[in-house]
């Protein structure tokens, strides 16, 4: 499998002036923030609502609750909290952000990206605004598009948010679905980390469009718009061919985050902690065997939250971060896997408030 990694970023036009061109700045987070909703669905709340048990759904995904938005919050709600949280975290202003990216398969609306919803909410005037659509790979996609425009010096401060209203989206009679998702949101900050630091130390990433049917919404897009038919049939909803998507979820975000460790000349034993993807239990469990690491240093909260999506990695980096496990100078490896297919993996060393 070939991947594509972190690559050397020049000076681009219209970039801070103190950077020569051809030089490339260390970029790390400086801050962390998450947001779930109040409601919490629990596996035998869903025992009443489809044909399911509580022990089913733990033995198959290790998961026992997910949160789940009310009708009036919007994906941009979620992220304008998380957001909030993390500038806090940084000690940064909204007035100081020059870029915001925003990761999600549910957003508000097909447009105007949600960015920029969030920009208007935060009052982060001087930003520039955009939409990113990697599925539950998001979030580690909007990490690496910010960190190239940081590094080669065309913005210097940057917030990504990966997040996400998964139940809009949800067929409620569909028990191989319904029982696995939950909303939420997670954001960082990304700047320049001070000389002797590494921050984002490497990434790579992967995409294999030919399996795309195996997870996706049929109906909604310029494809299929919006019918009686297409609605009647639930076809706006998500569908997923499991067992498919386990195998490959498994390989690729194994195979990511052994490449992204090569990348950056470390080895399993190096890292601190591992945050995958917050799909399934069993999922993660694979994964800790193909790369020989122990689960007591993998971070995991799917028993709280189930699949975020796009939100998963930066809600359990927050928790983390905050419950003191993650510390500063820790080596951390993140690993993703969503709908497309989509996949990556991203070594940092974790450098907090600036």
């Amino acid at each position: 499998m070939r991947y594509c990694g972190v690559g050397t970023a020049v000076t681009a036009a219209g970039a801070d002036s103190s950077v020569p061109s051809g030089i490339v700045r260390a970029v790390g987070m400086t801050g962390v923030g998450s947001h779930v909703p109040s409601r919490v669905l629990t596996n035998h709340d869903l025992e009443r609502i489809v044909a399911t048990t509580n022990e089913w759904i733990v033995s198959r995904t290790g998961m026992r609750e997910r949160r789940i938005a009310a009708e009036h919050e919007a994906t941009s709600d979620l992220a304008v909290v998380a957001g909030r949280r993390a500038l806090e975290a940084a000690g940064v202003k909204p007035a100081d952000l020059d870029m915001i990216v925003v990761a999600t398969i549910t957003p508000d609306y097909p447009f105007p990206n949600t960015a920029c919803l969030v920009q208007r909410q935060l009052g982060a005037d001087r930003a520039f605004c955009m939409g990113l659509e990697a599925a539950c790979s998001g979030f580690l996609y909007g990490m690496e598009t910010a960190r190239c425009y940081i590094a080669a010096g065309a913005a210097q401060t940057a917030l990504v948010i990966g997040a996400e209203k998964m139940s809009a989206v949800l067929d409620w009679t569909d028990r191989s679905t319904c029982v696995l998702f939950g909303d939420g949101a997670g954001a960082a900050v990304l700047r320049p980390v001070p000389a002797g630091r590494r921050g984002i130390i490497s990434s790579v990433f992967g995409s294999d469009g030919s399996l795309s049917d195996l997870l996706m919404i049929p109906a909604g897009g310029s494809r299929r718009p919006a019918t009686a038919e297409t609605v009647a049939a639930r076809e706006h909803c998500l569908r997923m061919r499991g067992r498919e998507v386990f195998r490959y979820a498994v390989t690729h975000m194994a195979e990511a985050g052994l490449a992204a460790l090569h990348k950056a000349g470390l080895s399993i034993s190096d890292i601190r902690w591992v945050i995958p993807h917050q799909a399934n239990l069993r999922i993660i469990a694979a994964i800790g065997e193909r790369l020989h690491c122990p689960a007591s240093r993998f971070i995991v909260n799917v028993e709280k939250y189930g699949n975020t999506s796009a939100a998963s990695i930066g809600l359990a980096l927050d928790e983390a971060v905050r419950d003191g496990r993650i510390r500063e100078g820790d080596l951390v490896l993140m690993v993703a896997f969503g709908a497309g297919f989509t996949w990556g993996a991203t070594v940092m060393e974790w450098t907090g408030r600036a």
